[in-house]
């Protein structure tokens, strides 16, 4: 009856260690989860309903900012009940679900994020060539192949961490459901399926990494051989943006998914690349951009 019940349902610990502050991080988390949305959000309106933001680079990140809505979203509410109500419990099925939605979304945030820099190596270093290489048609077909590429692989992972058996404690100590804690749980051999989760890991995290760091060496070779200063300093403003969101992403992200093992730290930053890279993502992109700026403030000015 036991393994039954661990079966049907587990308990998120989360924050439970700190019982006098649940308030508390209900009030600040909650602040944190509007101010994601309504700074998403607003840079969607902005980048649709301005013509002059109705180029590729403001078109994904129009969907970048959407997927940033999307990906807090699956943690955010149910962290946000926990602390409300305390009942930490999250039914098998819901655990399974909200890590499935959580791959998915984060390998399509690699993914896209790549397609990013693809698009400032193409602006930088092929400018005479790009409304011919970046026409819509590519820009929508690089967007779906960022939202459904991984699908398949994604679901077969969680279904192969799901069908472990959990036949111990049912207590997952982390802010939502995830692999690196739910392996602890699990009675048996989970080697196979450690190193299936790792590779998948390798071939999205890394890749569309790698694509990055191949695409901006080409840029910076590039610009260095720009004869004016300041042509030198705007081509690096446009893409400083994207590599500090870059840096925040794949820095924490990294650091928790490609270890062999999991530790305590992994709840901070879990909680790092899961809040703070959405809720800074429309600050980056608006108070570097001069173009994003300028739209705000027409749209504040519209009555």
């Amino acid at each position: 009856m036991d393994n039954v019940t661990v079966l049907m349902e587990f308990i998120l610990l989360g924050f439970s260690d700190l019982p006098n502050l649940q308030g508390f991080l209900f009030g600040i988390f909650l602040v944190i989860y509007l101010s994601i949305l309504i700074g998403n959000g607003l840079l969607i309106v902005i980048t649709k309903i301005n013509p002059a933001l109705h180029t590729p680079m403001y078109f994904f990140l129009q969907n970048f900012s959407f997927l940033e809505i999307c990906y807090t979203s699956v943690t955010f509410p149910r962290m946000l009940a926990d602390l409300w109500s305390q009942k930490r419990t999250i039914s098998f099925v819901a655990c399974a679900v909200q890590t499935c939605f959580l791959y998915i979304l984060g390998v399509t945030e690699c993914l896209l994020l790549g397609v990013m820099a693809y698009d400032r190596y193409v602006a930088i270093c092929k400018p005479l060539y790009y409304p011919l290489i970046m026409n819509h048609k590519l820009c929508v077909q690089l967007v779906v192949a960022s939202w459904v590429i991984g699908v398949p692989v994604l679901i077969e992972e969680t279904y192969q961490i799901f069908s472990l058996n959990f036949c111990g404690p049912n207590l997952i100590n982390h802010i939502f459901c995830d692999s690196p804690p739910l392996f602890k749980l699990a009675c048996g051999d989970t080697y196979n399926v450690e190193v299936s989760v790792h590779v998948a890991a390798l071939i999205f995290i890394i890749t569309p990494f790698l694509s990055i760091i191949a695409s901006y060496g080409k840029i910076i070779t590039t610009v260095l051989k720009l004869p004016s200063t300041s042509r030198r300093s705007k081509a690096f403003s446009t893409c400083s943006s994207h590599l500090m969101v870059v840096c925040l992403f794949y820095g924490s992200g990294s650091i928790v998914y490609l270890r062999p093992k999991s530790s305590q730290t992994d709840k901070i930053l879990s909680l790092f690349y899961t809040i703070v890279t959405p809720m800074f993502n429309p600050m980056i992109y608006s108070l570097r951009n001069k173009d994003v700026i300028d739209a705000l403030k027409q749209l504040l000015q519209v009555k």
